[in-house]
């Protein structure tokens, strides 16, 4: 794959100022984005349309995964002050949809889940009649704290299980497939009213057949949402890329995922969890309605 990079993953840089428009107030209130923090190729994109997914508890994770750009290691404590702030941005930003992720913290017993429960509560507050996203870690299988966060005023949870099983233990070494799933199938029966959302990435070296066993399994656990999108290698020390993957290949395995029974569906090589997440919830909350890519 070296040298060779095609047409279908190159963007349109973003407008002049943009970047350091937003890159301004993010820092100002000391936050950070998994935009910037994941070198997400769509940062400008989003970023011009004044719309960012803010990364919670820290820039640091606990785990090694080989295909993240997120930096490893020893974090910080939790900020007590982090849930007003992410709350501020949001009502800056005048924000209708807002995404939330997070690193994975084993240090701690509940995965963090308290402290992003009280971000979501906050975020509401400020910023009545907005609709919240929540892309969480297996949280360690500690189902306790997963019902933590779905009593928080959530509309979607989101939970990915990143690749196929079978790449697992080199690409996601301290993580478990099925325990992935569980928390989807916990999620959903624990507040049936909440969204499900899951995605994973392409062009690790996986089979066709193995992505649409992963589809099934996420249907079969209540998943909701699924997105669909390329890796792209972070560096030459990150899990290494075997294929980039054709959009033919995507309009193909959206249509699986339509044909399997998933409420909403987003595929495309630029494609990654929080992309159009907004247009996504209102798919699935509607049940219908035309592609979104």
């Amino acid at each position: 794959m070296k040298g060779y990079f095609p047409d279908w993953l190159k963007i349109e840089a973003p407008a002049e100022g943009v970047l350091d428009e937003m890159q301004k107030l993010i820092k100002g209130l000391s936050l950070h984005t998994v935009c910037e923090e994941a070198n997400c190729p769509n940062a400008g994109d989003c970023f011009g349309s004044h719309t960012a997914t803010f990364l919670l508890m820290g820039d640091v994770c606990t785990r090694n995964c080989s295909f993240c750009a997120v930096e490893h290691g020893k974090p910080m404590p939790l900020d007590q002050n982090e849930p007003q702030r992410v709350a501020e941005a949001c009502r800056t930003l005048e924000l209708k949809y807002v995404v939330l992720t997070c690193v994975t913290r084993d240090d701690l017993s509940d995965g963090g889940a308290l402290h992003m429960a009280s971000v979501v509560r906050k975020v509401k507050e400020l910023n009545p009649g907005a609709n919240v996203e929540l892309l969480v870690s297996d949280l360690g299988g500690n189902w306790e704290a997963l019902r933590c966060l779905l009593e928080a005023p959530l509309d979607v949870i989101g939970h990915n299980v990143e690749t196929v099983p079978s790449l697992y233990p080199k690409v996601r070494p301290q993580a478990i497939y099925k325990r992935s799933i569980d928390l989807i199938e916990k999620a959903k029966k624990i507040a049936p009213h909440i969204l499900t959302k899951s995605g994973i990435m392409v062009g690790l070296g996986e089979r066709f057949d193995e992505v649409v066993q992963v589809m099934k399994d996420l249907l079969s656990a209540g998943c909701d949402i699924f997105t669909i999108g390329q890796y792209l290698q972070p560096s030459p020390h990150h899990f290494p890329l075997r294929e980039y993957v054709s959009p033919a290949q995507y309009e193909e395995y959206e249509r699986k995922a339509y044909e399997l029974g998933f409420k909403s569906v987003v595929a495309g090589p630029l494609v990654r969890s929080s992309y159009r997440a907004d247009i996504c919830y209102e798919k699935a909350f509607k049940k219908g309605g035309d592609k979104v890519i």
